[in-house]
C-alpha cells in the first residue's frame, strides 16, 4: 500500500496538543456548534474546506485461521466553505488483497452529511445507493462513496475501519493533505511480539505524546502486553502542488512501518528485515532476484550469437544491453522481484518488468564476464527511499557495470534509452547496489550522466504582409531526444505528429518536415522543418512587433511562492540554445532593440544569456538557459525562482521595426 510522504520545514504552528483534544470528543455524529464555526486558518485563510479532526487508530487481534491481523480506524470531519471542496463528498477506500484468498476488507463504515436549516440540524446519512466497488487491479479493490445535501457551510464525516492479514507494512498516517487540518491524531498498539520499524517522512515530525506499555489480550488466558504510541500534530497548514518535484507524497509529513522481526512465545527472535546484511541475504537467497540471477543456462546458449568475435568490454557490453532491449518490451510495470524464476520464460515471452528486464540484462553481462550488480531503487513516484533498511520502499531494479574504470548505469526497459540512460522516472537520485557473491550492499549516486539539451536554430525572413517564412533546424540530446523520440513514436503517423506539432503553436504552417537519426544514438537527433508563419507579428500604425524566438519562449515562472520548504527537483540537468536570425524588408527599420545580459546563479549552478544585434536588413538573436545541476535545495529556491522570473521578462521583450513613410 502506497503510504503518503511529506517534507515540510516551516509554518507548522504547533500550539499546545492538548487544547483541541479536551475540547472535542471523537464521536460519530456527535456535531456541535463549534463544527459549523470552524474555519481555515493562516495562510490557508481563502481554503476551500477545513479538516476539523483526523483520528486513526490502528491496533491487533488475533485468530487461529490468519494468525495476527491489524484493524486501523479512521475517523475524518469536515467543514466546506465553498463548492470548490464539494469533491471532499467523494471519498475512497484501496483495499489490498493477495494472489491467494486473502484480502483487505472494510467494515463499519458510516458517513454523513450535516446542515443548519432554520437553526435544526439536519442529518442525511450515506445512502446504501451511494457505495460502489471497482476492481482497480489484480491487486486492489476500490471502495468508493459519495454523500448527499452538501452545500456551503456543511459539515461532513466518516469512519471507517479495514482488517487486514497483511502485516508486513501497517498503515501508516499522513498528518498534511491539501487542506488545513485543525488537528490530527494516530494511535498505534503494536504487541509485544511484533518489532516494527517507524519511518518518519519529511523535515517535521509530529509530536509523540504517548510511548507507553499496557495490557493487551490476544488469546484467551494468555497475558500480553503492547507498545501503545501516539502522535498528534494541530494547525497543520495545507500542502499545495508545486512543480518540479519528485512525489507529493515526498514531502507531505507522514509515518510509516515495517515488520523488523518478531519473537514469538517459545520461538527464537527472527529478523526479516532489521539490517541491510538480513536484506541482502534474503535478495540473494530469493528466487526471483538473486537465484534468477545465477540461472545462465539462457544467456551461456545466447551469447555467442551475440557478441561474435567482439573482445572490447564496452562494445560486448553494448552488444548485449541492444540485444535485451529489442527482444523485450517493458509491460509499464516497476517491480523489485522477477515476476517469473526462469530467464528463458521472459525472453519467450517477450514482455516483463522493471525487473524482468533488467535481472535479464544483468544474467548476459555476468555470463560475458563484465562486473555488474543490481541495484534497487524506488521510483520518483514512488517516492525517495528513506534511507534506513525498509526492503519495501524499493519498487525497482536498475543494473550498474563497470567498463573500464567507469561505473555506467543500464537500463533496459526502453528500446530508445542508449548505455548509460535510465528512463526519467528512475532518476530519483540514490540506489542500493548489490554484490551477490558477497551478499554486501551499498548506496550509490544516480545522477545522470547524460543532461537535457536542446538546440534551436531559426532563419527567418519578414515580408511586408508580416509574414514569417523560412527553415527551423532543431536539435536535441540526452534526454532531450528521448522525449522527442517518445512523441515521435506514439502518434500512428508522421501526419498525425505534425497536426499535433502544430497544436498549440498559433499561425504555424509546416510546407516540410524531415526528421533524423531517429534510431541512430551516435548521431544528433535533429529536424528540419519549413515553415510560414502568421499572427505572430502585431503592428500598430507604422510600428511592428515580433518575438523573435516565438514559440519556445518560457512564457511562465512556475516558482510562483515566496518561499518553498522542499527542494525543486528538475531530474536532470538542462540547456537550452535559441539561435534566431531574422531578415526584414528594405523599407523597415529598427526603431527599438532589446538589450541584451548575463545572468548567472552562485557557484556556476546556472545561467542565462540573451543577446540582440543587428546588421543591415538583418537581427540576430541568442538565447542561452543552463541549468547546471539535478536538485536545489530549499536554500537556493530564491536564486533560482529570480533566474527564471529573468528569463520570462526577457524573453519576451520584442523588437520594434517602424516603417518608412
Amino acid at each position: 500500500m502506497k503510504i503518503k510522504r511529506s517534507i515540510y520545514l516551516i509554518g507548522f504552528l504547533c500550539l499546545s496538543l492538548s487544547t483541541y483534544a479536551q475540547k472535542k470528543e471523537f464521536k460519530f455524529g456527535k456535531v456541535t456548534p463549534e463544527d459549523f464555526n470552524a474555519k481555515p486558518f493562516g495562510q490557508d485563510s481563502a481554503a476551500a474546506a477545513v479538516k476539523i479532526f483526523d483520528v486513526g487508530d490502528c491496533y491487533f487481534e488475533y485468530n487461529d485461521r490468519n494468525g495476527f491481523e491489524f484493524v486501523f480506524e479512521q475517523h475524518v470531519r469536515y467543514k466546506i466553505i465553498n463548492k470548490n471542496a464539494y469533491d471532499l463528498a467523494d471519498f475512497q477506500i484501496a483495499l489490498y488483497r493477495g494472489s491467494n484468498s486473502a484480502k483487505e476488507d472494510v467494515s463499519r463504515m458510516e458517513a454523513a452529511t450535516y446542515n443548519m436549516e432554520d437553526d435544526k440540524l439536519v442529518i442525511t446519512k450515506l445512502g446504501k445507493d451511494a457505495k460502489f466497488t471497482e476492481n482497480f487491479n489484480k491487486n486492489y479493490q476500490i471502495k468508493k462513496y459519495t454523500l448527499a445535501n452538501i452545500k456551503e457551510g456543511s459539515v461532513i464525516e466518516y469512519k471507517y475501519t479495514i482488517r487486514s492479514p497483511f502485516t508486513f507494512n501497517l498503515r501508516g498516517w499522513s498528518f498534511q493533505s491539501g487542506i488545513p487540518t485543525l488537528y490530527t491524531e494516530y494511535n498505534v498498539k503494536i504487541p509485544e511480539y511484533l518489532f516494527y520499524k517507524p519511518s518518519f517522512i519529511g523535515y517535521y515530525r509530529p509530536t509523540q505524546t504517548k510511548r507507553e506499555t499496557i495490557n493487551a489480550h490476544y488469546v484467551t488466558g494468555v497475558n500480553s502486553s503492547a507498545v501503545y504510541s501516539q502522535y498528534v500534530a494541530e494547525n497543520v497548514p495545507a500542502m499545495k502542488d508545486e512543480p518540479f518535484i519528485t512525489t507529493m507524497d515526498d514531502y507531505i509529513s507522514s509515518i510509516e512501518f515495517e515488520l523488523m522481526a518478531t519473537r514469538y512465545p517459545n520461538d527464537i527472535y527472527r529478523d526479516f528485515n532489521g539490517t541491510w546484511p538480513k536484506i541482502v541475504k534474503d535478495l540473494a537467497e530469493d528466487e526471483n532476484f538473486g537465484l534468477f540471477v545465477k540461472r545462465n543456462a539462457v544467456a551461456k546458449s545466447l551469447l555467442p550469437t551475440i557478441i561474435k568475435t567482439e573482445t572490447d568490454t564496452l562494445k560486448i557490453a553494448n552488444l548485449i544491453y541492444n540485444y535485451v532491449k529489442t527482444n523485450t518490451k517493458w509491460n509499464d510495470s516497476y517491480r523489485r522481484y522477477t515476476s517469473e524464476t526462469n530467464p528463458k520464460t521472459i525472453l519467450e515471452k517477450k514482455t516483463g518488468s522493471s525487473a524482468d528486464i533488467n535481472l535479464l540484462l544483468l544474467i548476459f553481462l555476468k555470463e560475458a564476464k563484465i562486473d555488474a550488480n543490481p541495484v534497487l531503487i524506488s521510483t520518483r513516484n514512488n517516492g525517495a527511499h528513506p534511507g534506513n533498511p525498509i526492503i519495501s520502499k524499493f519498487n525497482s531494479v536498475l543494473v550498474s557495470a563497470k567498463i573500464g574504470g567507469k561505473d555506467i548505469i543500464m537500463d533496459a526497459t526502453n528500446n530508445d534509452h542508449f548505455l548509460g540512460m535510465v528512463s526519467y522516472q528512475s532518476l530519483n537520485h540514490q540506489g542500493f547496489s548489490i554484490d551477490l557473491k558477497s551478499q554486501t550492499g551499498t548506496w550509490i549516486a544516480l545522477e545522470p550522466s547524460f543532461n537535457d539539451e536542446k538546440i534551436y536554430n531559426y532563419s527567418l525572413t519578414l515580408d511586408k504582409e508580416n509574414k514569417l517564412k523560412g527553415t527551423m533546424l532543431q536539435y536535441y540530446k540526452g534526454y532531450g531526444a528521448l522525449s522527442l523520440r517518445n512523441r515521435y513514436r506514439s502518434n500512428a503517423s508522421e501526419t498525425e505528429f505534425i497536426k499535433n506539432l502544430k497544436k498549440d503553436k498559433q499561425g504555424l504552417e509546416i510546407d516540410s518536415y524531415k526528421i533524423n537519426n531517429l534510431n541512430n544514438f551516435e548521431e544528433l537527433l535533429n529536424e528540419e522543418l519549413t515553415v510560414t508563419i502568421e499572427d505572430n507579428v502585431e503592428e500598430a500604425g507604422n510600428l511592428v512587433y515580433l518575438n523573435p524566438l516565438l514559440y519556445e519562449r518560457t512564457k511562465e515562472n512556475f516558482l510562483k511562492h515566496e518561499a518553498r520548504t522542499f527542494p525543486v527537483d528538475f531530474g536532470y540537468p538542462k540547456k537550452e540554445s535559441i539561435r534566431a536570425t531574422i531578415n526584414f524588408p528594405e523599407d523597415y527599420e529598427i526603431d527599438k532593440l532589446p538589450k541584451g545580459g548575463v545572468f548567472k546563479l552562485p557557484e556556476n549552478k546556472g545561467s542565462f544569456t540573451i543577446s540582440f544585434l543587428s546588421q543591415e536588413k538583418t537581427v540576430l538573436v541568442r538565447s542561452v538557459i543552463e541549468i547546471n545541476k539535478s536538485v536545489f535545495s530549499p536554500e537556493e529556491y530564491f536564486d533560482i525562482k529570480e533566474l527564471f522570473k529573468v528569463i520570462v521578462e526577457k524573453q519576451a521583450e520584442q523588437i520594434v521595426f517602424k516603417k518608412k513613410s
